[in-house]
Order: structure tokens, then C-alpha cells, then sequence
């Protein structure tokens, strides 16, 4: 049953119990909004006022809790706030360091959208230090079930790593010290190579993370591992399936033949003033475009609505170029 785990940092009142049901589709999704709305007018009340900011005056968190940046929600995320807007504000503090700037508390991903899309965000300031911003961020995102086991186990060790108390770790992501020493074992032993290539890997749980770090902490089954997260039929799946695909071939004790490396040419655009950014990426057969900043949105678009033009005059470019060879 899910309670108000923010309540300590925001001021809010324990709400109540919600039943299965109401955790289910529609209902699921109408609870929520009425929750949303519930704390927004909470917050009013408090004298928190629900800001507009600028993007280019966000910063990121101290502390990072995210591993994969293009999964499905944050596209269905994306998709909704371009068609209905930002319902729910972010939390930000005044930055630490930086006058006249934000950090984010939590909201990165809502943040991105507003970047890509080209709008303001909107956003509650408030003033924290560091431990409240550790404890928001975690409960936040322990609330919503954004973070998969192995998100929440890296964002522990994180925290350790920078001194931070295992009581202040344990209250961000509402753990005990037996699932926090179960999180920080599999983390630590676990090389990061093989976790960044298998990503959050949303439903693959505690059990099966424990499964797989007994399995690479020998070093005879942690080479066949490496093996496999270049392999092909590896990286031609996602999430989950990594995941297993990886977990049976450590099982099977067969090293996979390695992936030929294609080398990866990056190059960088803007206009002066630089209201858009592009990154352009190639590998092998594989070419991405990547545009950030103000006007990303739009010209993004743009471009989206000439690509049969586009790809006309490469065409008509080719040709010459082959005759005139």
C-alpha cells in the first residue's frame, strides 16, 4: 500500500491506504491525477508557488538515479506533455553553488521533455540541503516505481560513495538494512560493464540480480559475461531480455563469439547563438541525430515534415555524383 513517503520533506500529511484495485489501469491512472492535483493545491496553501522556468537554468542532481534515457514511459511521458502539458510540477532547490540557477530534486525526466519540446518547466522551488534533496529524490521515485532494482542499487552506492549515512540511504529509497546490504553487495560486485550493457532492466528483480552476481564473481563465468554483452543476439534485445540472454549464456559456460567493433564518428552544429544543437552519430549502418536546446522542438519537427524532400534531393546528389564518376 502506498503512503506519502515525501511528507517529512514537502510538509504534507500521511495520506491513506490505496487498495489493489485503485493500483490498476484506469483507476490506477484516475488516482493519481487526483493525488497530483491534491498536492498541488497543498502546496499553494504552503506558499509554494508553482513557478515557470527556464531549462537553460536547470541543473541536474548531485547524485544521478537513472540508467536507461529512452525507454517506453519516458516516450509515453513525452507524448502526453506534448498533447496535454506538464501537469505535475518539479521540485527544485535554489543551486548550492551556482547564483541564479536550480538543481533538480526530482523531475529530470519531465525537464528533458521540456528541453526537446522547447517550453519553460514548471516547477516548485524550495530551499533544502543536501540530505532532504537525497531523501525527496529517492522517495519520489520510489513512489511512482520509476526505478528498477539495480537503479536503486547503483543510486545507494552512489550515496555511500559520498559519505552519505546508510540511515539517510535507507530512508531515500524506504529499505531496510537487510535489503540495503542486498542492494550495495550486488552492486559492488557486479562489474559496471556488464550493468551498463544491461541497462535498468524494469522487472528483473532482486533474486535474479543476486543470480547473477554469484554467477560473475568467478572470474572464469565474468569473462564469458563480457563475451556475451558484445555479442549480437545480445544486443539485438532489450531490457529484460538482455538480462536472461545474458544470465543463459553465463549458465551454458560457452564464450560467444565477439562483436566486431565498428568504429563510432561523432561530429557536433549549431547556429551562432546556438538556439539548436545537433549531435550527429554514425556506426556502421546505424546514424542518429540528436537535437537539444530552445528551438529543438520546432526544428525538429521541421525536419520530420521534409524528410521525403530530403531524401529526394540525396538521391537526385547521388546520382550526379555517380554519373559525373
Amino acid at each position: 500500500m502506498r503512503k506519502n513517503l515525501l511528507a517529512n520533506v514537502l510538509g504534507a500529511p500521511v495520506g491513506e491506504p490505496i487498495t489493489d484495485f485503485a493500483r490498476r489501469g484506469a483507476a490506477r491512472s484516475m488516482t493519481r491525477s487526483i493525488e497530483e492535483m491534491a498536492e498541488n493545491t497543498k502546496r499553494m496553501a504552503d506558499g509554494e508557488a508553482i513557478v515557470s522556468l527556464d531549462t537553460a537554468l536547470v541543473d541536474d542532481s548531485f547524485v544521478a538515479d537513472r540508467l536507461d534515457q529512452d525507454d517506453e514511459d519516458y516516450v509515453r511521458l513525452r507524448d502526453a506533455i506534448a498533447e496535454h502539458g506538464q501537469s505535475t510540477p518539479i521540485l527544485v532547490r535554489p543551486h548550492p553553488s551556482r547564483e541564479g540557477r536550480y538543481m533538480i530534486v526530482y523531475g529530470h525526466r519531465r525537464v528533458r521533455v521540456a528541453r526537446e519540446l522547447g517550453r519553460d518547466v514548471r516547477a516548485v522551488v524550495k530551499s533544502i540541503e543536501d540530505i532532504a534533496h537525497i531523501v525527496a529524490q529517492g522517495q519520489e521515485n520510489a513512489a511512482r516505481a520509476d526505478l528498477s532494482f539495480i537503479e536503486k542499487a547503483l543510486f545507494a552506492k552512489k550515496l555511500l560513495g559520498m559519505g552519505q549515512a546508510k540511515a539517510t540511504i535507507k530512508a531515500a529509497l524506504a529499505i531496510d538494512d537487510t535489503l540495503l546490504s542486498r542492494m550495495l553487495s550486488v552492486a559492488e560486485t557486479v562489474p559496471a560493464r556488464i550493468i551498463d550493457a544491461v541497462g535498468a532492466a524494469k522487472g528483473v528483480g532482486r533474486d535474479r540480480w543476486e543470480e547473477l552476481k554469484k554467477l560473475v564473481a568467478v572470474p572464469a563465468k565474468a569473462e564469458i559475461a563480457f563475451d556475451a554483452i558484445l555479442s549480437e543476439e545480445f544486443l539485438a534485445k532489450d531490457g529484460p531480455e538482455r538480462f536472461s540472454h545474458l544470465l543463459a549464456a553465463i549458465k551454458a559456460g560457452r564464450r560467444a563469439p565477439a562483436r566486431r567493433q565498428v568504429p563510432q564518428q561523432t561530429s557536433y552544429w549549431a547556429p551562432p547563438g546556438k538556439a539548436v544543437e545537433a549531435t550527429c552519430r554514425r556506426s556502421g549502418k546505424t546514424f542518429s541525430l540528436a537535437l537539444t536546446s530552445k528551438d529543438a522542438g520546432e526544428f525538429g519537427e521541421y525536419i520530420s515534415s521534409q524528410l521525403e524532400q530530403l531524401y529526394g534531393a540525396f538521391l537526385e546528389a547521388k546520382t550526379r555524383n555517380v554519373q559525373g564518376d
